[in-house]
């Protein structure tokens, strides 16, 4: 208990000689760095913003709220961290979920590792750690390792070696950003797996691939039975995958019908057997969205 209080106490004495402005540091051959890069700080939350390159997208609401209650309850355990933008503000590179958690419950002050980094190495830190740290989904990671390669100029060798993982791995990642949006986004949301992208990623034609998944979902096919069906499409002299006309109820499908010609779009509608379902709209742009969402409201 000794130790914990001590420790907070260093972080507040820490916190205090940030906010003195003759003890701005901006790199670490500055005065004073040596004692707050790498240490422990408690950082008012208003301080601090959110990165821009995090590439987590998709917070769940419920998870979060459970995450406030522990941190309410235990206080934040692992420290978030950060890197120095200006005096006395700060950006995240990892920890969202502790950040917004502590936000969600009313924290003034939370405490954070300090780094000082240049814009092109936090976004390798910022993806390199969430990548190794956090439950991301398959398609997160897989646009984390495709932003890596692309934007710090990584390739999948030196990918492989930064993120300590085997190259066929990171590869296998890469590939499900060659299926439809639509099955990117059922894998996301769970009405599907990797294992299941695996197997439709090698079909090349995005509408064969869309038809094996409404299967999938509408009746509940294994990864093993994907496999298969993938396997009989490409033995095929026509190359044609097998439908089942009752995997997704005639109502859904005029009513998806009815949707697509309405917001001239296609509208994918996903039903497993058991009556769960989702809609899924999808947009290739913003002015595209703008027009749907207008359409959709009435406005």
């Amino acid at each position: 208990m000794a130790k914990a209080t001590k420790k907070q106490a260093l972080g507040r004495g820490l916190s205090a000689l940030l906010k003195d402005p003759e003890n701005d540091i901006q790199s670490a051959s500055d005065k004073n760095a040596d004692k707050v890069v790498g240490n422990i700080v408690e950082l008012d939350l208003h301080t601090i913003e959110v990165n821009p390159f995090q590439p987590r997208s998709n917070f769940n609401d419920e998870a979060l709220k459970e995450l406030a209650t522990s941190i309410k309850e235990l206080g934040v355990i692992q420290p978030i961290t950060v890197r120095k933008m200006d005096f006395n503000k700060y950006q995240l590179v990892s920890g969202e979920r502790r950040f917004r958690a502590s936000k969600l419950i009313g924290l003034a002050t939370i405490p954070a590792y300090i780094r000082i980094a240049n814009d092109q190495e936090s976004l390798e830190m910022a993806l390199v750690e969430n990548i190794q740290r956090q439950d991301l989904d398959p398609i997160e990671i897989a646009l984390s390792y495709q932003r890596l390669i692309d934007e710090i100029q990584l390739t999948q060798e030196k990918l492989s070696d930064r993120v300590g993982k085997k190259r066929s791995t990171i590869t296998n990642y890469l590939r499900l950003l060659r299926l439809d949006p639509i099955i990117q986004t059922g894998i996301r949301d769970g009405f599907t797996t990797m294992g299941h992208g695996r197997a439709l990623v090698n079909i090349e034609k995005k509408e064969d691939q869309i038809t094996l998944y409404e299967r999938i979902v509408g009746e509940g096919l294994s990864v093993r039975e994907t496999e298969k069906a993938v396997k009989t499409y490409h033995e095929g002299p026509n190359k044609k995958i097998a439908t089942t006309s009752d995997s997704t109820p005639s109502l859904l499908k005029n009513g998806a019908k009815e949707l697509t010609e309405r917001l001239s779009t296609k509208v994918a509608v996903q039903a497993s057997a058991h009556g769960k379902g989702k809609m899924v709209i999808p947009f290739a742009t913003q002015e595209e969205f703008n027009r749907i969402k207008k359409l959709i409201l009435g406005a």
